[in-house]
C-alpha cells in the first residue's frame, strides 16, 4: 500500500437549522436525507459515514447546541468525495441549503486525513471545526479551497469549487 493510500479524507460539515427537523420548512430536507444518504453509501470512493440511532446523523449531538446538525464521513480522497459532492441529488440539496439552514460566518466544513481504518469521532470532529476557525486552513483541518496532501503525499491542488455550491473558504 503506497503511504497515500495508507489515509483517508475525513469530512464533517455541521448546520444551523432553521426550523425543527419534523417542521414543514423542513420536510424536503428530512424526506431526502434517505436517498442522498443512500447516494454517498453507493458513491465510488466512499469509506463510511456517522450514523445515529435514526440511520442518519440528525440525532447525534455537536457542540451541545439542539440546533446544530452534524454530517460527518470518510472517503477515499478530495476528488471521490468532490464527485459525490456536485451531482444528482446531493447537489440539488446543496443549492437549496438556504432553505433548510441559516447563514453562519464561521467555518461549518473541516478535512483532515486519517489513518485508512480510522473512524473519527464527534469529538475529534469539534476539534477540527474549532482549530480551523482559530487558525485557518492548516494540515491538522483544512477546506476544499485549501487542501494538505496526506502525509508523504505530493502537495494537492486546489480545487475549483463553483461559487453556487462551495464550502466556506
Amino acid at each position: 500500500m503506497s503511504e497515500a493510500a495508507a489515509y483517508r479524507l475525513a469530512q464533517v460539515n455541521i448546520a444551523r437549522l432553521k426550523a425543527p427537523l419534523d417542521s414543514p420548512q423542513l420536510k424536503d430536507f428530512v424526506d431526502n436525507l434517505d436517498p442522498v444518504n443512500a447516494d454517498a453509501d453507493s458513491a465510488d470512493g466512499f469509506v463510511w459515514r456517522l450514523e445515529g440511532e435514526s440511520g442518519d446523523a440528525t440525532d447525534v449531538a455537536v457542540f451541545g447546541d439542539e440546533w446544530l446538525i452534524i454530517n460527518m464521513s470518510v472517503w477515499r480522497d478530495t476528488n471521490a468525495l468532490t464527485a459525490y459532492m456536485y451531482q444528482g441529488r446531493h447537489r440539488e440539496m446543496l443549492a437549496r441549503r438556504r432553505e433548510f439552514f441559516e447563514r453562519v460566518q464561521e467555518a461549518m466544513v473541516a478535512l483532515w486525513w486519517v489513518p485508512a481504518d480510522h473512524r473519527p469521532t464527534v469529538a475529534e470532529a469539534e476539534s477540527r471545526l474549532l482549530h480551523l476557525r482559530t487558525n485557518g486552513p492548516t494540515p491538522y483541518a483544512f477546506t476544499l479551497r485549501t487542501l494538505f496532501p496526506a502525509q508523504g503525499a505530493e502537495p494537492a491542488a486546489a480545487l475549483e469549487i463553483p461559487d453556487d455550491l462551495g464550502c466556506p473558504a
